[in-house]
């Protein structure tokens, strides 16, 4: 048998992806622009062990067993010999995607039946890109099993499309692509992760509660019923990935900020221009966002950048040297009874009393535990594959160790 382990990242979107020109192949509208985070706090781990002795494939998500013919899943695993978007797939044409690049010495291990064990270290299907990084870390290690070579982020975008900025560590772009068929569809990296050091970013867990409207659902119905859609992938999105590239490299925070907090704004427009509405946000959301703008009013100057994915939680981005301020004034608003060493997870905080602060931003303490935690990180690399056998999730037996 051969067994691989390997981690991959979150990345949270500050020029958002939303809407698909293709389904099945997952190709979007427009292009889309995010941030890579550590995988010290926030990743997926997936296991995949190949065997000769395996009577068919297996696949496990966060302890349980799940249907490998999960769509998404083949959608990485498998392709038809011909366009896909030309014939049905039946079970007769589809060969392996990643075996299709495979280097010819695997030989035998081509035949072998596989079993995945992937786990989460953060909610999943809460809108915090769970998607992402585990397509990403499923895609990154078949790629490692197979020796894969070259670019491999248009394999992770077919099982969720933000999977594929997953795939490169820093500041990545995800490219639409003009080919019917996606080859040109693909994420590159724009500044590595060592380009902004001082870059910081703090997860506000609002709920980490399934979400109602699942964002596949609700961009197909953005894409069907939206106007201001449709003017944001062809007359906004454009520019605005200009700028905010040009922002990145310069280290610009002040235009980085404001393209990201407006980006936000405004893909939550399209979700209530979308008819029905989807609503991601709720009232927790919007006292954050609130608070933002309190602050930088009251700075002078964009302090703190807020962007809000398809859920309730906050990913605010900020320098390392205001990170103490903000996070003891968020921590007085929203107190919790949690143990503190486990509100405030991930890099130091070094906690103020801030009660000055957040009396002259004229914003009162709520009712405790409106906020499930924090999460304090920083922009980090792409995806990794560890060496250590201690690291498996699959046992010898080819079985999670965790069942």
């Amino acid at each position: 048998m051969k067994t691989v382990t390997g981690i991959a990242p979150v990345n949270i979107a500050v020029v958002k992806y939303w809407g698909k020109r293709d389904e099945d192949l997952i190709l979007p509208i427009n292009d889309s622009l995010s941030c890579t985070l550590s995988t010290d706090f926030m990743c997926a781990k997936t296991t995949i062990m190949a065997s000769p002795t395996f009577p068919t494939h297996r696949f496990w998500l966060n302890g349980k067993e799940s249907d490998f013919n999960n769509e998404r899943l083949n959608n990485c695993l498998t392709e038809s010999e011909y366009p896909f978007h030309a014939m049905q797939i039946t079970s007769k044409n589809k060969t392996i995607l990643v075996r299709k690049r495979a280097n010819p010495k695997c030989g035998d291990l081509l035949n072998w039946k596989l079993h995945i064990c992937s786990e989460n270290n953060f909610p999943t299907a809460a809108g915090l890109a769970s998607s992402a990084a585990g397509y990403a870390a499923l895609v990154s290690t078949l790629s490692a099993l197979y020796n894969v070579e070259g670019d491999i982020s248009a394999i992770a975008r077919r099982g969720s499309g933000s999977a594929c900025r997953s795939i490169y560590g820093g500041f990545v772009r995800w490219n639409k692509g003009a080919k019917p068929g996606g080859e040109d569809s693909i994420a590159c990296q724009i500044a590595s992760a060592s380009h902004w050091p001082e870059m910081r970013v703090l997860i506000l867990v609002v709920s980490d509660d399934q979400k109602k409207y699942s964002s596949t659902s609700g961009m197909k119905q953005s894409v069907l019923t939206s106007e201001l859609l449709k003017h944001r992938a062809e007359k906004i999105v454009p520019g605005r990935v200009d700028e905010i590239i040009k922002a990145i490299k310069l280290k610009n925070f002040e235009a980085f900020a404001k393209i990201t907090m407006q980006d936000s704004n405004q893909f939550h427009a399209i979700c209530l221009d979308t008819y029905p509405p989807c609503f991601y946000m709720n009232d927790v959301s919007r006292m954050i966002i609130e608070l933002v703008h309190a602050y930088n009013d009251y700075q002078g100057a964009t302090k703190v950048a807020y962007t809000f994915d398809a859920g309730p939680n906050a990913c605010l981005y900020l320098l390392q040297n205001d990170v103490d301020e903000v996070a003891s004034l968020i921590n007085d608003i929203f107190p919790s009874n949690t143990n503190p060493s486990e509100f405030i997870r991930g890099l130091p905080v070094k906690l103020k009393n801030s009660n000055n602060l957040r009396e002259t931003l004229k914003i009162q303490t709520q009712t405790p535990n409106k906020l499930r935690y924090l999460i304090h990180t920083k922009i980090g690399e792409g995806p990794q594959i560890l060496s250590e056998a201690s690291e498996h999730l699959l046992g010898e037996n080819g079985l999670p160790k965790n069942s």
